[in-house]
Formats: C-alpha cells, sequence, structure tokens
C-alpha cells in the first residue's frame, strides 16, 4: 500500500491541465465515492496496527495534496478566462434586485408601533442567558420541564449557560435596574429544543410585554389587548380569555381571536371552532417582583407574550412555518408590495 501511495502521489504532482473537464475528471478518480483515495480508506482496516499511524498519514498527505492541486489549477483556469474574454467589462456595476422586508420584520415593526402608540418603550438583551434570569427569577422550580435538555439549549461547557427560551429573562433584567413605573415590550429571537415542522420550529420569535406601577389591574391588561388585537387585525376581531397557568404570572390566561381566515364560521386554521389563540398573559407573580427587588405590596403589574411567527400566519394566512427560514425568493416577493 505505501508504495501505491508512492505512485499515486507523483502522479498528483505532475497532474496538470486547461481545461475544467479534465479537472474534473481528475477529481472523480481521486475522490469519488469509488475513487483511489476512498478505496485506500477501505483497504486500510486491513492493515496491521502497528503500520497503521504512517499509512493513515501517508493517505491523509495524498488526499491534501489532490485537494490543493484541484483549488490550485481552478484558480488557473478561471484568471486565464477573465483576461481572455476582452468582452467583459469589470468596471461595470452588477445587476441588483431591490430587496424586502421579511414578513416576520414586517410584523414585528407593526406589533411595537401599535404599543408605541400607547407608551410602550422597547428593550432587548442577551441571547445567552443564564438560569437566573431565564428560570430562577421567572419562578420556575427546580424540578420544572423547561429546566430539562430535552426542552432546553444548554451550553455543554457550563450548565447554568443557554440560549434564552424566551424574551422574559429581558424583562427581568429591567426590573432589576429600572425602578417603576415600567411599560416596555421585549421583540427577539428565542430557542427551544423542539422538532421542526410546520407548526415548530427551534428558532422562532417573540414579542414579550410588562407594565408595572402602582394599582394595575387585570382590566388594564385586558383593555390593552383588545387594542392591539383590532388594531393589528381589524375592528370586526373579538377576542376571549380562558383561564391557564404560567409561573411567573398569577393569575394567568390565554388570549384567543376570532379566525379572521374563516370569520369564525370553523376552518382547519381554527381546528373549526372559530377561535385562534395568539397570546399568553396575567398579573406578574409577586415572587417575580420581589426576585427583582420590587416592592410586591407597593406594585403590581401585568404581562404578556406571543409568538410572532403565528401572529404572521394569521395575518398573512400563511400555514408552514419553515417558509419562513428557507429564504425561498419566491415567498419572499410575495411582500414586495408591503411598507
Amino acid at each position: 500500500m505505501k508504495d501505491k501511495i508512492k505512485i499515486y502521489l507523483s502522479e498528483v504532482e505532475s497532474f496538470t491541465t486547461d481545461t475544467i473537464d479534465q479537472l474534473e475528471a481528475f477529481r472523480i478518480k481521486f475522490l469519488s465515492k469509488k475513487g483511489l483515495i476512498p478505496a485506500l480508506f477501505a483497504d486500510f482496516k486491513n492493515v496491521a496496527p502497528v503500520d497503521r499511524k504512517e499509512l493513515g498519514q501517508h493517505i491523509n498527505t495524498l488526499k491534501q495534496a489532490v485537494q490543493q492541486k484541484i483549488v490550485s489549477i481552478k484558480e488557473s483556469i478561471d484568471q486565464k478566462t477573465v483576461s481572455t474574454n476582452s468582452s467583459i467589462d469589470l468596471t461595470l456595476p452588477g445587476e441588483s434586485e431591490i430587496g424586502t422586508r421579511h414578513p416576520l420584520s414586517i410584523v414585528r415593526n407593526e406589533i411595537i408601533d401599535i404599543f408605541s402608540r400607547i407608551g410602550f418603550s422597547v428593550s432587548e438583551g442577551p441571547e445567552i442567558e443564564d438560569d437566573f434570569h431565564n428560570f430562577t427569577a421567572l419562578n420556575f422550580v427546580e424540578n420544572h420541564p423547561a429546566r430539562d435538555m430535552q426542552d432546553t439549549f444548554f451550553i455543554e461547557t457550563d450548565p447554568d449557560i443557554l440560549l434564552r427560551t424566551h424574551t422574559s429573562s429581558v424583562q427581568v433584567r429591567i426590573m432589576e435596574n429600572t425602578q417603576p413605573p415600567i411599560r416596555t415590550i421585549s421583540p427577539g429571537r428565542v430557542f427551544r429544543n423542539e422538532a421542526i415542522s410546520a407548526r415548530a420550529h427551534c428558532i422562532f420569535h417573540q414579542v414579550e410585554g410588562l407594565y408595572i406601577d402602582t394599582d394595575v389591574s387585570f382590566a388594564d391588561l385586558k383593555h390593552t389587548l383588545f387594542y392591539f388585537a383590532k388594531e393589528l387585525f381589524g375592528e370586526k376581531t373579538k377576542t376571549r380569555f380562558r383561564p391557564s397557568y404560567f409561573p411567573f404570572t398569577e393569575p394567568s390566561a390565554e388570549m384567543d381571536i376570532s379566525c379572521n381566515i374563516c370569520g369564525g364560521k370553523g376552518c382547519n386554521i381554527c381546528k373549526y371552532t372559530g377561535w385562534v389563540e395568539i397570546l399568553g398573559c396575567g398579573m406578574v407573580d409577586p415572587n417575580v417582583l420581589e426576585n427583582c427587588n420590587i416592592d410586591s405590596e407597593k406594585y403590581t403589574g401585568y404581562a404578556f407574550g406571543m409568538g410572532i411567527e403565528r401572529i404572521t400566519m394569521l395575518k398573512y394566512q400563511i400555514n408552514d412555518l419553515r417558509l419562513y427560514f428557507e429564504n425561498d425568493i419566491r415567498f419572499l416577493r410575495q411582500f414586495e408590495s408591503t411598507n
């Protein structure tokens, strides 16, 4: 085998060509699945253990020589092609196509604009978070399922560091460093360890809102969300609240809107109920306020959170989450006329 490698290496060193076709034949001869180098690796299992280290190095040297030869010859051919083609004017500007905003960006900006009109500021925070800001401060108990690796991406070298699972961690940082009144929304990208499908993804975007002051009530929360739903989906949009549970709010609720695709009559999008869930909300749990050094006896507040992908699906009648991340120009061009 050692002599065979030397012969191959000598052939590689002496190889030269001026055509792409011959270069491709050279690549196939050595690097394709049935090429000479894969064949050497296949025979490698029959080599005595004492000789494997030396022969392995020789095979890798040959493989690197082939790859370097291909790159070198290809660069030479490309340069000759450009220099001999006098019809190419390299000073001319390239063809360009005016870009458009991504549908998620369009809806994100619209949501921000709606809440900005009623006094909400925009706050941002790190996507790589620690356990305290992502879980502990938000009243997640130690054995909560969200802390398991099947739900959350933890940094392998430090189990206390993770990719944030919600933008509520930004709210914690705001509460730590700001005295009430606080009125802010936190848009951003979040990560969860979920299988990718038409209805779920491991990366998605949220907008979460927080309002803390004296005498804030659930009625204030409902009024804010009524306003938001009608501004985004239209005056005819109906809303309803259903009791729910979240570790960081009490009481908690989920908010549904009348399906804007079927007008509330029932379709496959709303599962023939006439209603579609768009967000979770509730009154901030006193424990969360205390964890952030805010006096829960003096202040109350509400919080809400929604997925931008879900809102965008409803607004533009998109039926597959994966379309947002594929950068298919045919899909994105549909939004060219949208500001």
